[in-house]
């Protein structure tokens, strides 16, 4: 079956162009000015709307359990929201449940494979470090999976010290594996947590203050050393303070291989969030920070200091004791009411999936501070880059998979859980106004999101096998 998609405006990275695009099974044959039909050929006219290339989140957390609960999307739940959101393809992380990576990596595998609707793979978590690991590592890459994630953070359960972290990078090194850290000081919140409790400062906002973003900065410029030493490439996941932003550049201009990622967020949101009566909502970890952190970060994307935008999705119900409908089904789940009077005890994540590319393209493009492509580039193509997914993944190429989402740039709503197809109670932007919304999602070539209706399944989805890391892949 041939789809021909004509009289877009076709927008990559680096050009936008109005013209014609040919869909054979799950490929792009053909881009042109013009394209003749025939027979046997669906015709889309795709007239005032931009064609872009589906949406690539590299950080998501689907199913993942967490005090007591578990985050409420799942493998098919998340992906059907990136999707309606023109997301096409994620990446979750395998936890290390065992020291024998592959059969972690087997278990989740056959977890999401029926039940993912779009397209995903998987970053390994590595958190307790032994021969047998060590050892294992290099068979990631015949997995297709060819990033790690460690912690400076989280003390006593996904923590390694540096000296197994320079580790680490030496062994993902030497196979084209890149390091992904979150970056915090466990030790310094760990005893302002314990000192916050004490003295019973319990309330939301103190989730931030036990976590201040100093260990943060510090963490990013212990890594990035580490990582001069190791010789080796390393992305920061979801930054959100702006001295991160000063020390990734300071490694940057120092030629380190070193990357940085950032979170919607924490481009829009601040600590004081977390002071409202309703402040458990913002819970995520790390925390937002101030309005002049936000300030830093914006100038980050502006200059190609931090190279891409995920979500860190992973949300819970606000008040998982009241059910919601999901798909004509009664839902609850545990969520953030477990640690009411106690931010200890409240599950650390947020929706956002769903979220990402329309918040982002009225605040981003619409707004005028970046072009369509300096979007595409931030949420499609420099993930899949850096990913080992391009040009599979994030452009439109001929023989690139058919990931598109057709974008109406004068679709107006007021956005909120009405349109949100996240599995939770409560959506961030709720009520914000939009300019611009996916109205067609083309998942391989199959159209899975219709003006609002939902036409994708469980099980659809592929995993995709990643190529090695280069440390030329951004060009």
């Amino acid at each position: 079956m041939l789809t021909l998609i004509k009289n877009g405006t076709l927008v990559t990275e680096d050009k936008s162009q109005v013209g014609d695009l040919l869909i054979e099974d799950e490929k792009i044959i053909k881009i042109a000015e013009k394209i003749n039909h025939g027979e046997n050929m669906e015709v889309i006219d795709a007239s005032g709307l931009f064609v872009l290339p589906g949406g690539v989140d590299v950080h998501v957390h689907l199913d993942l359990p967490m005090f007591g609960t578990v985050s409420s999307d799942d493998h098919y739940t998340g992906t059907k929201a990136a999707a309606f959101g023109g997301t096409t393809t994620v990446i979750d992380f395998i936890s290390q449940d065992s020291d024998d990576l592959l059969k972690n990596v087997k278990e989740l595998k056959e977890k999401a494979a029926s039940k993912a609707a779009v397209d995903y793979s998987f970053h390994a978590n590595i958190t307790h470090l032994t021969e047998t690991v060590e050892k294992d590592i290099p068979l990631l890459v015949k997995e297709g999976i060819t990033s790690l994630k460690v912690f400076t953070a989280y003390n006593n359960r996904l923590r390694l010290q540096d000296g197994e972290i320079f580790k680490v990078m030496r062994i993902a090194r030497d196979n084209g594996i890149l390091t992904m850290l979150h970056a915090e000081n466990g030790d310094v919140i760990e005893i302002m947590v314990k000192e916050a409790v004490e003295a019973q400062h319990l309330s939301p906002d103190w989730h931030a203050k036990t976590r201040p973003s100093w260990g943060a900065v510090e963490s990013v410029m212990r890594a990035s050393a580490i990582s001069a030493m190791a010789d080796a490439p390393l992305y920061i996941v979801h930054m959100n303070a702006g001295g991160e932003v000063d020390l990734l550049e300071y490694a940057q201009t120092h030629g380190l291989k070193v990357f940085g990622e950032t979170c919607p967020q924490y481009l829009f949101f601040t600590e004081d969030d977390l002071a409202k009566a309703d402040g458990a909502k913002w819970i995520c970890s790390p925390p937002m920070r101030t309005k002049q952190d936000q300030l830093r970060l914006w100038q980050g994307l502006e200059t190609g200091i931090v190279q891409t935008i995920a979500t860190d999705h992973c949300p819970f119900f606000y008040d998982g004791s009241t059910p919601i409908t999901y798909e004509g089904n009664s839902i609850a789940i545990p969520g953030k009411e477990l640690g009411k009077g106690d931010f200890t005890k409240i599950p650390n994540g947020l929706p956002g999936v769903g979220d990402r590319m329309p918040i982002l393209w009225t605040e981003m493009v619409v707004s005028g501070r970046f072009t369509v492509n300096q979007f595409v580039k931030l949420t499609c193509t420099n993930p899949a880059k850096l990913f080992g997914m391009y040009p599979q993944k994030g452009t439109l190429q001929t023989g690139s998979d058919a990931d598109l989402v057709l974008w109406d740039p004068n679709k107006k709503l007021q956005y909120g859980i009405a349109y949100s197809q996240q599995r939770t109670d409560y959506n961030l932007y709720e009520g914000w106004k939009l300019n611009g919304y996916p109205v067609s999602v083309y998942s391989r070539g199959e159209l899975i999101v219709e003006q609002g209706r939902w036409l994708g399944k469980p099980g659809r989805g592929k995993f995709i096998s990643r190529k090695t890391f280069t440390s030329d892949c951004l060009g």
